[in-house]
Formats: structure tokens, C-alpha cells, sequence
């Protein structure tokens, strides 16, 4: 395994804390209005709210990351979010009305969320050279998957089954440690000198620049509406399965069981980062997207059927992989095809249209299992699915990446 510079190992070592933060608030919010009484349609729009900041300020938040020290952006952000969860503690043990505030820990994760993915993806490439892309976004990707996806999930559901204060106060402390470690990540990236000069021009071309080059790319173009399809179809489900799969639900799961079951993504998606940087050199790029494509069909489609728990884990298992194999690909594809300049704002861009569709996709889950029930979500989340699967071969798209020279080492 090829040794990482000493910037790019406090970076990875101080999102830790941050992606375990991110595992335990994201599945603990839902939980938590479930347990206030809330409706299938509230308890998806808890994901609505929490996704909404990257349509608005996404664009911005990119723009922000090509001028300011991702150590300075990182801290505050996360200042930000304990914050947030410190109120909502506050509400909960007040009794204040948990519900409001949920939405409103909701909102600000997200918004502080567009800086933070954004700041830490662009300032990739500034740490490691071109060979090692693969490897560090690899590792990023298996830390996320292991502590956010494996690790946090269930610590929300055993937290929220003791005690829905207990489970905020645990978000708010773990992202106060990480705006600890961004004191150092800040000092750290001082001494290495990486923030490139600040040249003036007119802000509002400058904001617009990412998405004008987004737009003209003919592989980042499709790949970015490829992942916001997917997105709509992941958001969706997300939304209602927590009412699926809790008791009373189909599945007649605990909180703590439910954790775990969404904690399964995490296993294939933490083999997948791992065996990535192989992978890539037996397999073609373009099959590899493909298997995430055919992975998001295996998420949605066994609960659309009535599929035994069994088959619904391992569903979720593959999807994880797949999920992990995208991301990780995608990214060297962004960073390697971006002028570094423009990578914060061309980052922003893409997840402007790709995260965007999150809170669309949650906001239809609600509104269509409000009229018709949560199965019909399931369903139509299916059918997408599988049109966005089999579209993939069709497209000219896979031969201009089978054709990309990226050569990686792990």
C-alpha cells in the first residue's frame, strides 16, 4: 500500500469523527420524529429537509471552496452542526415540540454538509498526485463506509432506543471532536502551503463557471444525470423504508434492528473501496458503473415485491458495493478531467444536479406515500430503476471512458 502525504493523512484521519457524526444524525432524525408520532409523509420529509441546501447554495459552496482554506471551511461547518445538534438536545429535554426541531437540525446539517463534502473532494488532488487518486479517494470511501454507513446506523438505533437525547447529544459531541481536529487539519495545510492565490473577478461568473464546463463535457455531463436518476430512486426509498421496515411495518423490525439493516450497505461498500484500486485493473471502467446501476435495482426492488429479510439485506449489501464502485470512479473522473481551478465549483455543480434529486426523490416518496401507501413508492422506485440500468449500454458515453488513460496504484 503506497504511502499517503502527511496533509492528505489529517484530512483522512480528522473526517473520521465526522463521517461516524453523519451516520448517527442521519439515521437518528428519522427515528427520532418516528418516535414524536410522526406521519410516513413527515418522516420522509425529515430526508427532504436535510438534502434541500444543495439545489440553493450548492453552486455557492463550490465557489467558496476554490477561494478558502479547507481547514478554515471544514472547522466551521462542523461548529455549525454540533450546534445544531446541541439544540435539538436542548428541545428535546425541554420538551419543546421534537418535530420543529428536528427539521431544523435537519436543515442545518445540510447546509453545513455542501461545504463539507465539497471542501473535502477538491482538496483531494491538492494532497496526492494523479497515480494515487484512486487510492485516497478509496480510503475516504472505505472510512465513510465503515464508520457513516456501518458503524453509525445501529449506534443511532441502540441510542435513540435509550434515549432520543442521548442520541443528539452523541451527534453534537462527535462533530464538535471533529472541529477540534480541524484546528490541526488548519495548521497542518498552513505549513504545507497549498492555498493557491486568490485572483479578483466578478462573483457571479465565477459561480456559474462550473456548471457551464460541467455542461459541456460529453462524460461528466451524462454521469452526472446518471447519478441524480439514481439518486431520485435511492432518496425514494431512504425516505419510507425506515416505515417499512419498523414495527409496525412489513418487516416488524426495532429501531436497533433497523440500524443494523442499513448498516449492512456498509459491507459492500467497504469490500468495494477496498478492492477498487484491483478491480479497475481487470474490469473496465464502464462495466463497473454498470454493476452499480444493476446494485441500486437489487436495493429497491426486493421490498417492492415483498422479498423475505434475507433477500432485502443482501439487496442492500450489493448496493453498498455498488454505491462505493460509482462514487470512488466518478470522483477520479472529475478530478483527473478538471482543471484544478475550477474542481470545487465543477464538484458543486455536478452534486447540485446529483444531490439536488434527493430531496425531489423524498418529496414525491412522501407525497405519493401519502395518496397511495408506501409499497407504491417501493414500486415505482423499482421501475426507474430498472429503466436507468438498462438505458447505461446504449450510450456512446462507456466508450469515451473505456478510452481514458487513468492509471491508479492503491
Amino acid at each position: 500500500m503506497v504511502r499517503m502525504s502527511g496533509p492528505f493523512r489529517v484530512l483522512w484521519l480528522t473526517t473520521a469523527s465526522a463521517n461516524l457524526g453523519d451516520g448517527v444524525v442521519l439515521t437518528a432524525l428519522p427515528l427520532i420524529a418516528l418516535a414524536a408520532g410522526a406521519s410516513a409523509a413527515e418522516v420522509a420529509l425529515v430526508a427532504t429537509v436535510a438534502t434541500v441546501a444543495w439545489p440553493f447554495v450548492g453552486l455557492h459552496a463550490g465557489w467558496v471552496v476554490d477561494r478558502v482554506s479547507v481547514g478554515r471551511l471544514l472547522l466551521a461547518a462542523n461548529m455549525m452542526r454540533a450546534g445544531a445538534l446541541a439544540l435539538l438536545t436542548w428541545a428535546i429535554v425541554a420538551d419543546v415540540t421534537a418535530l420543529p426541531a428536528v427539521f431544523a437540525a435537519a436543515l442545518v446539517y445540510g447546509v453545513a454538509e455542501t461545504v463539507v463534502d465539497t471542501a473535502i473532494t477538491a482538496s483531494v488532488p491538492r494532497l496526492v498526485t494523479a497515480p494515487l487518486l484512486t487510492g485516497a479517494n478509496s480510503r475516504l470511501e472505505a472510512t465513510a463506509n465503515t464508520l457513516n454507513a456501518f458503524a453509525g446506523p445501529p449506534l443511532a438505533g441502540a441510542l435513540v432506543s435509550v434515549s432520543a437525547t442521548l442520541a443528539a447529544a452523541t451527534g453534537s459531541a462527535l462533530y464538535a471532536v471533529t472541529a477540534l481536529g480541524c484546528v490541526f487539519l488548519l495548521r497542518t495545510l498552513r505549513r504545507r502551503s497549498q492555498r493557491e492565490p486568490r485572483k479578483p473577478s466578478t462573483d457571479q461568473g465565477r459561480v456559474r463557471d462550473g456548471l457551464v464546463f460541467l455542461w459541456r463535457h460529453p462524460v461528466l455531463r451524462p454521469l452526472t444525470a446518471f447519478t441524480a436518476t439514481m439518486n431520485l430512486v435511492w432518496s425514494a426509498w431512504l425516505a419510507v423504508f425506515v416505515v417499512y421496515a419498523v414495527d409496525p411495518g412489513p418487516l416488524a423490525l426495532s429501531p436497533v434492528g433497523y440500524g443494523w439493516l442499513i448498516a449492512a450497505m456498509s459491507i459492500g461498500g467497504i469490500a468495494a473501496a477496498i478492492l477498487i484500486p484491483k478491480l479497475r485493473r481487470i474490469v473496465s471502467v464502464p462495466t463497473l458503473l454498470f454493476a452499480d446501476l444493476v446494485g441500486t435495482v437489487l436495493l429497491v426492488l426486493p421490498a417492492a415485491i415483498g422479498a423475505p429479510l434475507w433477500a432485502i439485506a443482501s439487496g442492500i449489501v450489493l448496493a453498498g458495493a455498488g454505491s462505493s464502485v460509482w462514487r470512488i470512479l466518478v470522483a477520479v473522473i472529475r478530478q483527473e478531467q478538471t482543471p484544478g481551478a475550477l474542481l470545487g465549483r465543477v464538484y458543486s455543480a455536478s452534486r447540485v444536479i446529483s444531490w439536488g434529486a434527493l430531496p425531489v426523490g423524498s418529496a414525491l416518496a412522501a407525497v405519493l406515500a401519502n395518496w397511495t401507501g408506501v409499497q407504491s413508492v417501493l414500486t415505482t422506485s423499482s421501475i426507474l430503476a430498472v429503466g436507468t440500468a438498462a438505458s447505461f449500454p446504449l450510450l456512446r458515453m462507456r466508450t469515451r471512458i473505456a478510452s481514458m488513460n487513468t492509471p491508479e496504484s492503491a
